[in-house]
């Protein structure tokens, strides 16, 4: 066997686990932003053919009143949907705004996305990974705001690899080294050695070569690779390399700005979402006669001002929301019988990354020193609650960056980066603002929200 091709041990390091969701807890009729809302929920077969057994009584009849058949051919997981009522609210919900299904006939009977949101599971080579889903406010709480979210734990062995997977076949061959690739990857996005733009951008690099690798361009084992990128890494040899990428504030404002427009006028509009995005364009001056080149000049002092300081004393909250999302999309390999590149998945992971940054740059500018965790919280659940139970948006947001030529590595460089501040970071009070209605700056009108045509009809 050829050196190149030889196996190589990677450095030992204790297995990280996420075993963060065991603690979640659902707060009921506390919760500022219920799951009851605003959305369809699917029901699966199972739970209704529970309810078909039910004896007569007024929560039979509403159950039965309220569900929809979907068409023949529906997956058991979606048989039914569930019809909000007019204040678009599930009409299951009690005077405390608690489930009734649940407080009169036990958990047993819920659908199975009642009884498991805001968790997610997947299942890799025996091995179950659960992450949160940030929409719902208490899980973004709690996944941004623990300041060790990932705890070293003993892991299950893997099940063996299945001998009739197909060598030619890229995604079962790289999916045998799952769990080593996720421990890579997990060390470098928590890498504090590099600023995280950068640990994103040798992300980038390291899923391209992975690609070479499973299509047979590139003779190397996964061990020996990792092993390799792993030094270079610690070696810090890449780091002339990443200081000398461009840096271009209006092609990463012009990007920001279509990802936010792209589904504002495409799906239901929750009103959380709509402070985030007006806060958002008041903070990087958005507005009529605005230019790009001016938005981009006001982020850069948003950032520079208010939310480089705030994440320089808490950078685990970012780490946080990576970890938690590429637990969530099964990173670098994506659904399962989704579309094979890790190349790909690493543009769509960036292109999230890239959208939250941007939104709440914008959001640490409207509320200046007093932008708070609190803002960090909403800004991220009102988004996920938007964008992620939505799946056209990652392919309409991939066809983004191919059109804007960002998805290659060079491209989520710029997409990323931001320049060093170039202002002393004032002092700022860890303390909670007051809500956005009670500032006294005026908003733009939710006609004014979209920033794409804002942008456009600028220009």
């Amino acid at each position: 066997m050829p050196p190149c091709c030889q196996e190589r041990t990677l450095p030992h390091t204790p297995p990280l686990r996420a075993t963060y969701a065991q603690r979640f807890r659902c707060i009921g009729s506390e919760c500022e932003d219920t799951c009851c809302q605003g959305w369809g929920v699917l029901f699966d077969q199972a739970a209704c053919e529970k309810y078909q057994k039910l004896p007569p009584s007024p929560l039979r009849t509403l159950i039965n009143a309220s569900l929809l058949r979907m068409p023949e051919g529906a997956k058991p997981s979606a048989f039914a949907k569930l019809q909000m009522n007019g204040a678009n609210q599930c009409p299951m919900l009690n005077a405390n705004h608690l489930c009734r299904i649940q407080a009169e006939l036990g958990e047993d009977f819920l659908s199975h996305a009642c009884a498991t949101y805001p968790r997610i599971v997947n299942s890799v080579g025996g091995i179950q990974e659960t992450a949160l889903a940030l929409s719902c406010p208490e899980a973004a709480r709690l996944v941004l705001l623990s300041p060790a979210l990932l705890t070293p734990a003993p892991m299950a062995a893997p099940e063996p690899p299945n001998p009739a997977l197909s060598a030619a076949s890229a995604a079962p061959t790289l999916l045998r080294w799952f769990w080593p690739i996720r421990q890579f990857v997990l060390a470098l996005v928590r890498n504090r050695a590099y600023p995280l733009w950068q640990r994103l951008f040798l992300l980038a690099l390291c899923c391209q070569r992975l690609d070479t690798i499973a299509s047979g361009e590139l003779q190397r084992s996964i061990p020996a690779f990792l092993a390799d990128f792993d030094a270079t890494v610690a070696s810090g040899a890449l780091l002339t390399a990443m200081e000398a990428l461009p840096l271009d504030r209006t092609a990463q404002m012009d990007v920001v700005l279509r990802l936010a427009g792209m589904m504002l006028h495409r799906s239901n509009v929750r009103p959380r979402f709509v402070e985030c995005v007006q806060a958002f364009t008041t903070g990087i001056g958005n507005g009529p006669g605005a230019t790009l080149e001016k938005l981009a000049d006001r982020s850069a002092l948003a950032h520079d001002l208010y939310y480089a300081p705030f994440f320089d004393r808490h950078p685990h909250i970012l780490e946080n929301y990576l970890v938690n999302t590429i637990l969530r999309i099964r990173f670098p390999f994506g659904a399962e019988g989704s579309q094979f590149s890790m190349a790909r998945e690493c543009a769509l992971l960036t292109a999230q990354f890239a959208l939250i940054k941007g939104l709440l740059i914008g959001v640490a500018g409207f509320h200046r020193q007093a932008f708070s965790a609190a803002h960090v919280v909403h800004t991220v659940q009102a988004v996920s609650k938007h964008y992620e139970h939505h799946p056209e948006f990652p392919r309409l947001a991939y066809e983004l960056l191919v059109e804007s030529r960002m998805d290659g590595a060079r491209g989520m460089a710029i997409l990323l980066r931001n320049a060093e501040p170039t202002v002393l970071h004032p002092a700022v009070p860890e303390i909670h603002a007051p809500a956005p209605q009670e500032e006294s700056q005026s908003w733009p009108s939710l006609s004014e929200v979209n920033p794409h045509e804002s942008i456009r009809s600028a220009k």
